[in-house]
């Protein structure tokens, strides 16, 4: 597959996922929200609150599965995954302005993810999360079709960790103090402050690591990973 079949195929499959997945998120503020979404959340009952959570690992499943059908290498399918995660969150808030006019601002708090916490911020953090994923991802395409690709190494990959927890913990750091058995305070919690200093720091970091390693990806022939 070339790239740009691959980049058509990456948009159609990650507008569809974004899709169903808005579909459910339609359905569950219908009956958790029906005025609308906004904070203090209201606590789902925990069978309702555990399928959520088996949703959502079987949506990063299906994108992982994508990336691994459509990359040629381990670059070209992490490449995948990254563009396809990407694409599928923007669309995802591009469904719901076209369906629920929301959000009303890229500055609206949303509730992200849940695993292992409720993930929260402002749509904006995300989404400039997922455009630096889309175009990492680019460009790991790009070293696969030039040819072998070095290998990232322990450093590389040390950075990278490194910068998802920290920009991860940006979203659950105020979360982790409410989580209480019966789901009390964070029912009563209203956030107001995002950690943007945390997010900033960790797509820099990111980013610079693996530019740095993009550069030197065919300085050294390398059997293709």
């Amino acid at each position: 597959m070339n790239m740009r079949r691959g980049l058509l195929n990456a948009t159609a499959f990650a507008f569809a996922m974004a899709n169903v997945e808005t579909m459910i998120v339609v359905y569950l503020r219908r009956l958790y929200y029906p005025e609308g979404f906004q904070f203090p959340l209201v606590i789902i009952d925990t069978p309702t609150f555990l399928l959520e959570l088996a949703r959502e690992a079987a949506t990063v499943v299906m994108l992982a599965t994508f990336g691994i059908a459509a990359g040629r290498t381990k670059a070209g399918r992490f490449g995948y995954f990254m563009i396809g995660f990407g694409l599928w969150d923007i669309f995802y808030y591009v469904w719901l302005k076209m369906i629920l006019n929301w959000p009303a601002s890229l500055l609206t708090w949303d509730v992200l993810f849940l695993i292992p916490v409720p993930w929260i911020g402002p749509v904006m953090a995300p989404v400039s999360v997922a455009c630096t994923l889309i175009g990492m991802g680019v460009v790991l395409l790009i070293l696969e079709a030039r040819g072998p690709v070095l290998p990232a190494g322990k450093a590389v990959w040390s950075a990278q960790v490194t910068a998802a927890a920290i920009i991860i913990y940006s979203f659950t750091i105020d979360v982790w103090p409410r989580l209480d058995a019966d789901g009390t305070l964070l029912s009563q919690w209203v956030p107001v402050t995002y950690h943007w200093w945390m997010l900033i720091l960790g797509q820099l970091l990111a980013i610079s690591t693996f530019v740095g390693w993009a550069r030197k990806a065919h300085q050294t022939r390398m059997p293709q990973i």
